[in-house]
């Protein structure tokens, strides 16, 4: 059928359409790590290490990125269903552990939903005071939510080219930023650049915070089914997205600390740039950017989480109706709907704010759960011919264990309590579903 492969796994339901390519993807992935984290992330650095000016956090965090990225790359050329790391985890070390990688993927996707959804409605104060708080608050995040449901509702073609919509929309805005700031920075701001601030400690809490700004380009590999060529594609997308972000980050780092000498005393890091160096109309414009990012974002978590359930469904780890798919529009349905209708709630009740913090270590666990899959899916999934594969064996997997474990090992008793707590409810659902005789 040409670009439109249908993905017939069984005669008993409607298949996922395969429309989604190369560009797509990386569009997903660059979409989900450039969010709001970019408009605000180098002010809470610089507060963090000590040093506005330090650059070494941003280049720490890139690295270990990298070499994540290059473990995901390898895992995805080995696969073509849906569920990305769910599924490497499954095929590797078996269905608990892959529900437990999903589960905490599901958690992380649909919380982070809920913020940015309030975080949009707060960008959309600055223009219109009453969004920020009662009823004015309540009607812009549901409105946005509902709007990216019934997108992804009416086809995954129709909520990749939103997501691509809002790229073009998202990266205008911080090209101009880059273009005119380049040309008033201070080198005299620079000084301390690579120094570690007040120790391993600080500087290893930055790490752990740049995770938040960096994550995200695993979603690429959830919607693998709906891409028209996975195997190829999926591990390209992965190596261009952060390549593109590491780039973006690193010369919008550059700009800030070389233009606002006051890095970090400030809220809005970008904006307040923006106005010092092209004056109040300028920042209003990147303000905008800001908010078209917070969208882009939520337009990537609305395709990619419901897949996550959609992928659990349908390999019976959870009831059957997750895997159900619209019979015209040949999308998750009933997952898009649960997963919206989780986000709306949590974004109403301002609970999810409590869960915010689980959303790193939880993102490392299964991120090192990839990694250590590596190896495993090597004895156990048949290459393809031109499969992607690391050099050095062990080499590139081990690393991105090691420097995950460090990572981690900065996060508070708070926050490592949090992500055991979210483990154990993940478990107690898989329990409760194999003992209704449910077999995955």
């Amino acid at each position: 059928m040409g670009q439109k492969e249908l993905v017939q796994e069984n005669g008993s339901r409607p298949a996922l359409i395969r429309a989604m390519g190369r560009w797509d993807l990386t569009a997903v992935g660059v979409n989900q790590v450039i969010g709001s984290g970019i408009f605000i992330m180098p002010a809470t650095v610089a507060l963090t290490v000590g040093i506005p000016s330090s650059l070494l956090p941003w280049v720490a965090a890139g690295m270990a990125n990298a070499l994540i990225v290059l473990c995901f790359a390898e895992a995805g050329t080995r696969f073509r269903e849906a569920g990305g790391p769910y599924a490497y985890a499954r095929t590797a070390f078996g269905p608990f552990v892959g529900f437990e990688v999903a589960w905490m993927m599901w958690v992380t996707r649909v919380v982070s939903q809920a913020a940015l959804a309030n975080a949009f409605a707060l960008y959309v104060g600055r223009f219109w005071p009453p969004a920020t708080e009662g009823p004015g608050r309540l009607v812009v995040v549901t409105l946005l939510l509902v709007a990216l449901a019934g997108i992804n509702l009416a086809g995954v073609r129709y909520g990749s080219l939103a997501i691509n919509f809002f790229t073009v929309s998202k990266l205008a805005p911080i090209a101009l930023f880059l273009g005119v700031g380049i040309f008033f920075i201070e080198p005299g701001n620079f000084e301390g650049m690579f120094d570690f601030g007040g120790g391993t400690g600080t500087f290893g809490a930055a790490v752990l915070m740049l995770m938040f700004t960096f994550g995200g380009y695993e979603l690429i590999t959830i919607p693998a089914s709906e891409a028209r060529s996975p195997r190829r594609d999926a591990p390209r997308a992965l190596l261009l997205t952060i390549g593109i972000v590491f780039a973006i980050y690193f010369l919008v780092q550059l700009v800030v600390v070389g233009t606002l000498p006051g890095l970090d005393t400030s809220t809005t890091p970008l904006a307040d740039a923006g106005e010092a160096f092209a004056g109040p109309r300028f920042g209003t414009v990147i303000a905008i950017g800001g908010l078209l990012s917070i969208a882009g974002s939520n337009a990537g978590s609305m395709l990619a989480g419901p897949r996550v359930t959609f992928a659990l469904g349908d390999k019976g780890q959870l009831p059957a109706f997750f895997a159900h798919v619209h019979g015209r529009y040949r999308t998750p349905d009933v997952s898009i709907l649960i997963y919206s209708g989780v986000a709306i709630a949590l974004a109403y009740s301002g609970t999810f704010a409590q869960l915010a913090t689980l959303s790193a270590v939880a993102r490392i666990v299964f991120y090192m759960t990839t990694c250590a899959a590596v190896p495993v899916l090597r004895r156990r999934v048949e290459a393809p011919a031109d499969a992607f594969e690391l050099p050095g064996g062990m080499l590139v997997p081990g690393l991105a264990l090691i420097v995950s474990v460090v990572i981690l090992a900065n996060a508070s008793e708070a926050d490592l309590k949090g992500g055991g707590i979210a483990l154990a409810i993940g478990a107690a659902f898989y329990l409760l579903t194999k003992l209704s005789g449910k077999r995955p």
